[in-house]
């Protein structure tokens, strides 16, 4: 499974010009599952994004996580968005290949477990909908945007 996570001050996601999902300060947080990834590894990805210290302190460093973002115990917000389009290998020209990203079934099956682990363990919890055409709104805080990705454990990594 990968991830792309995007710090923000604030993020919203838009359906058909209704607000679907939205967070103050926390991470927008992309999520593609690939053919072959299992439960485990979003388990294991979730628990990477929960205590990824990428939030500043008062000196300016990235040491706080989104499960404590000002080092007060102020949580940010998690916003959950499908994206397949991760998955996307350019390499053989010019249109994207999507192959590797897992089938719609399986897609919709391993981000709803995302979800429902996220809505377990962290209080601020939104999501977009899953494949439907979303309009996605953030401001990006830093900027900061970092990719994500946990492999099953016989392959190797990219």
């Amino acid at each position: 499974m990968m991830a792309l996570l995007q710090r923000v001050r604030h993020a919203r996601v838009d359906v058909a010009g209704r607000v679907v999902g939205e967070i103050g300060p926390g991470l927008l947080v992309f999520l593609c599952a690939e053919r072959g990834d299992t439960e485990a590894q979003g388990e294991k990805l979730l628990a990477k994004i929960l205590k990824l210290r990428i939030f500043s302190d008062a000196a300016g460093k990235m040491n706080h996580n989104v499960q404590n973002i000002d080092g007060h115990g102020r949580m940010g917000g998690l916003l959950v968005v499908s994206q397949f389009t991760l998955a996307a290998d350019v390499s053989g020209g010019n249109r994207p290949s999507f192959t590797t990203a897992a089938v719609p079934d399986e897609g919709r099956h391993l981000y709803e477990y995302f979800v429902k682990q996220a809505q377990a363990v962290h209080p601020i919890v939104q999501t977009g909908q899953f494949a439907a055409d979303m309009q996605v709104h953030l401001v990006n805080d830093g900027p900061v945007t970092i990719p994500l990705r946990v492999s099953p454990p016989d392959c190797v990594p990219r």
